[in-house]
């Protein structure tokens, strides 16, 4: 190693000063440490906060290349790695799980790998990866709506990110490389624990743009509902409760011009649409699904120019393969899932992308959540529409008979969505207060619980921090007799009683691999460290508890 040749206190002439090892490592160790801080009182993660992510990951890299590789990765796993990270592969973090499953937390492995890209790569990879082949050639221009076009000031998804793995598009078999990852993934939860997590991105498993392109659609197809029952007078109606007069509806779609009254007829029938008269929201999906004569006549009007525009938009042979082997990816990873036991989490994204996400992890759930909820779909919280989509999706697994599963979160993606929708101009999908945000969770929550007091076959993760939230659902639990053993609600924070199912997040990877996304968690923890008095409050209670009764350590029911 060559480190040991660089002299002591040179002044390099650019403003930074040349340091020996033991130097840089005292420099690093004091900048790094996880304990209290001495300057008045600020804690070390809202020092690294005054950084940036920039500027920060410059740091470590200078500090590799003045350390050597070894002793960085040394000096990481004694500081800043080893307080977040449980290890680099697959075995080494095995006995950190078996660790916590004996005091009865549960672990969703997520592998925290992350590219080191300047914002000008990423911004460049996600304009060519959300853009189609005609879009890129100049020769044709989008017809998806402004929310779900790809834009230069926001090619950089990591931007006002911080507490989410962000993937970006750079070939077929990166995603390839991508799912082998995520398959080790599934199988270290498997072979580590019985009643184990793990999380995946749907970004990481194929071009956005399909992505982009298939939202665009739904969302499109979902507004010409609601268009047609405000022609009907049911505007404002909650999505469940809106429903549409087959007959009427037939009325204005040969008044518009789409198709014949003979060819509409055929559409409606008693045997996809039962004989109550109606079409509500999720009839109304279900024609997308139609593989019949109706793909041709799907076209929706265009809100600027009034004129009728075909709702699915036509791919290049290339953008066909891509998309079949995304759906191939996802369908290998809920296989292995299936056969190793592990449920599967399918996180949130950005509400352009969001759309297809969802409805890709419902062709999942009906899939392999046959027998119990092996896939569990993510919902934002912060989102104006979250509990019409949690209704929706309630509702079709009680009609398929599938098993629903929910994880529970506020969302990752605020700052960046606001900024986005007020620069792009569309409405804006996020809940105006923070007040509003914690009531949509605890509604939705409520409403999963109440299902799951009459479904034993649903599950719910509640995914939050809040003591408020965890609170809210053991009491309501308590009051709907769900009872703990029967392993249907999971907290995905160590907030929860003795005897509820707790699950912590467990990222893993190789150091230099998982620093980039650690380097924007630490900004998150800038806030976090601000509450963390209450949690050691909470901590320090449940430990005098155990020790007060002799259960120091967890018995499974």
């Amino acid at each position: 190693m060559r480190c040991n040749k660089i002299r002591h206190g040179t002044d390099r002439g650019d403003g930074l000063e040349t340091f020996t090892l033991p130097r840089v490592a005292s420099w690093l160790l004091k900048h790094l440490h996880l304990g209290a801080s001495h300057c008045s009182g600020v804690s070390a993660f809202e020092r690294l906060g005054l950084f940036g992510t920039g500027l920060w990951m410059k740091l470590l890299r200078l500090a590799r290349r003045l350390l050597g590789q070894r002793l960085f990765d040394r000096l990481m796993k004694m500081t800043f790695y080893g307080q977040f990270v449980a290890g680099e592969d697959q075995e080494s973090i095995r006995p950190l799980i078996q660790h916590n499953r004996a005091f009865g937390v549960g672990s969703i492995l997520d592998y925290g790998v992350e590219e080191d890209l300047t914002p000008e790569e990423a911004e460049r990879k996600e304009m060519e990866s959300c853009t189609s082949a005609s879009e890129r050639d100049g020769h044709g221009t989008s017809k998806r709506e402004k929310q779900f076009q790809a834009h230069r000031a926001f090619g950089d998804r990591r931007d006002g990110v911080v507490s989410a793995r962000t993937y970006f598009y750079a070939s077929e078999a990166k995603c390839d490389s991508h799912m082998e990852t995520f398959l080790r993934c599934i199988e270290a939860s498997g072979g580590a624990s019985e009643d184990g997590f793990s999380a995946i991105k749907l970004t990481a498993l194929g071009r956005p743009q399909f992505l982009l392109q298939f939202s665009d659609v739904l969302t499109k197809w979902r507004r010409f509902f609601h268009q047609m029952a405000a022609e009907q007078g049911k505007a404002g109606l909650a999505a469940m409760d809106t429903k549409l007069e087959v007959a009427a509806l037939q009325e204005s779609v040969v008044k518009m011009g789409i198709a014949s009254r003979m060819e509409i007829e055929n559409w409606f029938t008693v045997e996809t649409l039962g004989v109550s008269g109606t079409l509500d929201l999720l009839d109304w999906g279900s024609l997308i699904d139609s593989r019949t004569e109706l793909s041709r006549h799907l076209v929706v009007p265009n809100m600027q120019t009034g004129q009728l525009e075909p709702l699915l938009s036509r791919f290049t042979e290339e953008e066909e393969r891509q998309m079949t082997r995304m759906l191939q990816r996802m369908d290998v990873l809920a296989k292995k899932a299936s056969e190793v036991g592990v449920r599967l989490m399918v996180d949130a994204e950005q509400t352009y992308f969001q759309p297809a996400i969802s409805r890709l992890t419902l062709e999942m759930q009906r899939r392999f959540n046959v027998e119990r909820p092996l896939i569990f779909n993510t919902y934002q919280c912060y989102l104006k529409d979250t509990y019409d989509n949690v209704t929706l999706d309630v509702e079709l697994a009680r009609r398929e008979g599938w098993c629903f599963g929910a994880k529970l979160v506020r969302g990752a993606y605020m700052a960046q969505e606001r900024a986005r929708a007020l620069e792009i101009g569309y409405e804006d999908p996020i809940n105006p207060t923070y007040e509003a945000t914690n009531a949509m969770y605890h509604r939705c929550l409520n409403y999963v619980l109440e299902e799951l007091k009459h479904n034993a076959r649903a599950a719910v993760m509640v995914a939050s921090h809040n003591e408020d939230t965890v609170r809210f659902t053991l009491c309501r639990m308590e009051e709907l007799g769900l009872h703990p053993a029967d392993c249907q609600v999971y907290f995905g924070q160590l907030l929860g009683q003795a005897g509820y199912p707790v699950y912590k997040y467990v990222p893993y990877g190789p150091v230099m691999e998982v620093l980039p996304y650690l380097s924007r968690r630490a900004l998150e923890n800038s806030g976090v460290m601000k509450g963390a008095q209450r949690e050691w409050q909470l901590l320090w209670q449940e430990l005098k508890r155990r020790l007060r009764t002799g259960s120091l350590f967890h018995r499974q029911a």
